[in-house]
């Protein structure tokens, strides 16, 4: 089981950023509960009106998903999915580097 985690963690480091959008896009419409094709990547994230709960879960998600430390400060430097989406997959590359380092 402890190989099928790992598994899962370096195959989620794996991440394009289009496949980082496509899970922000589908957190945020389960978050405001609306579909995800209703979601549109370049329109800041204020703009779906998120309050500091919904954006704590998103965080929270993104953490236990990925292992990255997701601080809602982020979204202000990204202020929407496309932005934080390449941040993101850029930040697991290198975390995935780093692992392999060791």
């Amino acid at each position: 089981m402890g190989e099928q985690i790992l598994d899962q963690q370096i195959s989620n480091k794996s991440m394009t950023a289009e496949d980082m959008q496509d899970w922000l896009t589908c957190q945020i419409a389960e978050q405001i509960g609306t579909e995800p094709d209703e979601i549109d990547t370049r329109l800041p994230f204020d703009s779906y009106g998120l309050d500091s709960v919904q954006t704590m879960n998103i965080a929270n998600l993104g953490k236990q998903h990925f292992g990255l430390q997701l601080s809602p400060l982020i979204m202000w430097n990204y202020p929407n999915i496309e932005s934080l989406s390449q941040y993101l997959a850029e930040e697991l590359k290198a975390s995935e580097l780093e692992m392999f380092e060791i």
